[in-house]
């Protein structure tokens, strides 16, 4: 009897109306990609065009923030190291692709890399929103890049022997003179001597305007030898961007191209290429 009782008063209480929560919680979130596009589009014509262009606004940022990262990046030229090449206030653009499918930074090539544990040991402190600010506007070219960050010619690979210089005051890489008619007007190949090998791995640079570029030269006794890891480089520069006048490519020099590649056997000092463009083929 009790439990007549209950089930009685079980079936009189109010059944809640069917469908009403269902239907706004799809008003609220719509239940396919079509209804969501559909809500966005109403939203965005709902806020007039001061909306639309912050939009527009925001998804060109964040393609631009994409393209600098992994594509290519505007540099912004901060020094006079790499003169007449390059000038003070130059945009170049960074090809970041240049070296992700095997290729490998050749001999002439002009390179953007992290300079730490190779140029600088004692990484300089910097405030956090300076350095979100400034890395923002380094990717698009309004500002210069972190201290970290360098921007030199390819002179040696590894296995390279160079030295300086020779009886006419010529470079020589692998036993091979190098006359640099890119060099600063004036500008004499090094004035301090040197001789140094390459390991496997890193890279010798310097910049073009030799009187004014601290590069691996000023390095030769410091840990790491003044030499670049290739893991460091972070692009070719392949274009100068800005400004207008001077929009060119950077090409690389012939005169590297006359180089002999590396012979252990003769101590670094090369020997001539053959046909094929192998050692001595």
């Amino acid at each position: 009897m009790d439990t007549d009782v209950q089930l009685s008063e079980r079936d009189r209480s109010p059944r809640p109306a069917e469908g009403a929560e269902q239907g706004s919680r799809s008003s609220r979130f719509p239940a396919s990609p079509a209804a969501w596009a559909k809500a966005a589009g109403a939203w965005l014509r709902g806020g007039g065009p001061l909306r639309r262009a912050g939009v527009l606004l925001t998804l060109c940022l964040v393609f631009l923030l994409l393209l600098s990262s992994y594509v290519v990046q505007p540099f912004l030229i901060p020094s006079g190291s790499m003169e007449n090449t390059l000038r003070v206030g130059d945009r170049v653009l960074v090809n970041k692709l240049a070296y992700s499918f095997g290729g490998k930074p050749e001999r002439g090539d002009v390179v953007v890399f992290d300079g730490t544990d190779s140029f600088l040991h004692d990484v300089p402190a910097e405030n956090p929103a300076a350095a979100l600010i400034r890395k923002g506007a380094s990717s698009v070219g309004l500002m210069g890049p972190a201290a970290t960050v360098y921007i030199k010619r390819v002179v040696g690979v590894g296995g390279d022997r160079i030295t300086c210089c020779d009886a006419r005051g010529r470079l020589q890489i692998n036993g091979h003179p190098v006359d640099e008619g890119f060099l600063y007007p004036g500008d004499a190949p090094s004035r301090v001597p040197f001789d140094a090998v390459v390991p496997e791995g890193k890279l010798w640079v310097m910049g073009d305007h030799r009187g004014d570029s601290r590069d691996s030269r000023d390095h030769l006794g410091e840990p790491g030898g003044g030499m670049v890891p290739v893991s460091r480089v972070v692009g070719r520069a392949d274009w100068i961007g800005w400004p207008f006048g001077r929009m060119t490519e950077l090409k690389r020099p012939d005169v590297y191209a006359r180089v002999p590649e590396a012979d252990a056997s003769a101590g670094h000092t090369g020997r001539p290429a053959g046909r094929s463009g192998r050692p001595g083929g």
